[in-house]
């Protein structure tokens, strides 16, 4: 009888720590998923506002949920070209906005763009060293994965990302 008490506590026990273990992973995906999450943004896309070597930063998911994804917010962005890459740039205009830029394609002309509904335009802070919407257009809005916010790595430029 005792041998049988053993085995029911012993299950009884790995069912606990089972449901614990399950709950964390669920709280964890929920947090990096909705809330926040950390990320490496790295390259000369962003410089000066980010280094080239690259930045651990917190992306927060909850704004564009809501639609607070405004003029000068660092987002974190699905590439539009590779939706295995995403891409941290700075909102230039949104829907409705007419954008005049540098066309690369074409030496010493400007091209002008309306920003269509559902849309953003981004752009890098280094516009000389970016792929951004001067390249591929408006993105569209569902792309927006997160609002940039804080920098957390390296620490000598812990703080938050003002736009």
């Amino acid at each position: 009888m005792t041998f049988m008490n053993n085995i029911r506590s012993a299950t009884k026990e790995a069912l606990d720590r089972t449901a614990i273990i399950a709950k964390f992973l669920c709280c964890l995906h929920f947090t990096a998923n909705y809330l926040c999450s950390p990320t490496h943004a790295y390259g000369p896309s962003m410089l000066p506002t980010l280094n080239i070597a690259g930045d651990v930063v917190l992306v927060e998911h909850i704004s564009p949920r809501i639609g607070k994804i405004g003029h000068g917010d660092l987002v974190l962005v699905r590439s539009p070209l590779n939706p295995n890459r995403n891409l941290t740039k700075r909102v230039v205009a949104m829907e409705g906005d007419t954008v005049t830029f540098f066309d690369a394609s074409h030496s010493d002309s400007s091209r002008t763009a309306v920003v269509p509904k559902g849309h953003v335009w981004i752009q890098g802070d280094n516009i000389y060293a970016s792929r951004d919407s001067r390249h591929f257009g408006p993105v569209p809005y569902g792309l927006i994965k997160g609002k940039v916010f804080l920098r957390v790595w390296p620490p000598s430029s812990f703080g938050l990302l003002d736009n």
